[in-house]
């Protein structure tokens, strides 16, 4: 058998100074190491928010008019809509908030939507119905999810839970609606 050598080899004669002194220069590595990565992931951040931003704008522009064009009449949209009723424990935001005197539309924008998206938008409409509901406003509520890159899949499974899905065109962007009636809340 081998002999194995348990501990690492180190030259002899190395002092207490200059074993400090090198877990000293280690540490300054480290935190220059770590630095950079907060660095970079700062950096990924800006970059994620702008192609978000960039999403919004390929989108944002005659979204009202598009949806009026299929009959909503739709008066009013606001963008960046936060709901935060602490008492009822009621807290979302709405990237697009289309609405009239009956109905209203939470449409959620990503650059590339994936079942997750989905799902946590379904999830925001039934707080908006919950927050509704206590605040008596009656009107139904419809939901869209409006993204750059839609995947089949992702499109098939939202347009199957009720959503409509807005995603680009050519020079602007098409709205497909889901089969048989939008579901409201």
């Amino acid at each position: 058998m081998a002999d194995v050598q348990t501990q690492p080899a180190y030259p002899r004669g190395l002092g207490f100074e200059q074993v400090w002194a090198a877990l000293m220069e280690n540490r300054e590595q480290q935190k220059e190491t770590d630095r950079q990565i907060k660095d970079i992931n700062k950096r990924f951040g800006e970059y994620s928010n702008r192609l978000g931003e960039i999403s919004e704008y390929i989108i944002a522009p005659n979204l009202r008019e598009k949806f009026n064009e299929l009959g909503f009449n739709f008066q009013k949209t606001s963008k960046n809509t936060e709901v935060a009723d602490h008492q009822n424990n009621i807290i979302f935001e709405i990237d697009y908030f289309l609405e009239n005197y009956n109905k209203a539309m939470l449409v959620e924008v990503k650059t590339k939507h994936i079942s997750d998206h989905v799902n946590a938008h379904i999830e925001r409409l039934e707080k908006m119905r919950k927050y509704a509901d206590l605040h008596e406003d009656k009107r139904s509520f419809l939901r869209a999810v409006a993204g750059v890159v839609i995947p089949d899949d992702i499109k098939e499974l939202a347009l199957n839970y009720g959503l409509f899905v807005i995603e680009p065109s050519g020079e602007t962007f098409k709205i497909t609606q889901p089969v048989g009636n939008p579901k409201e809340w």
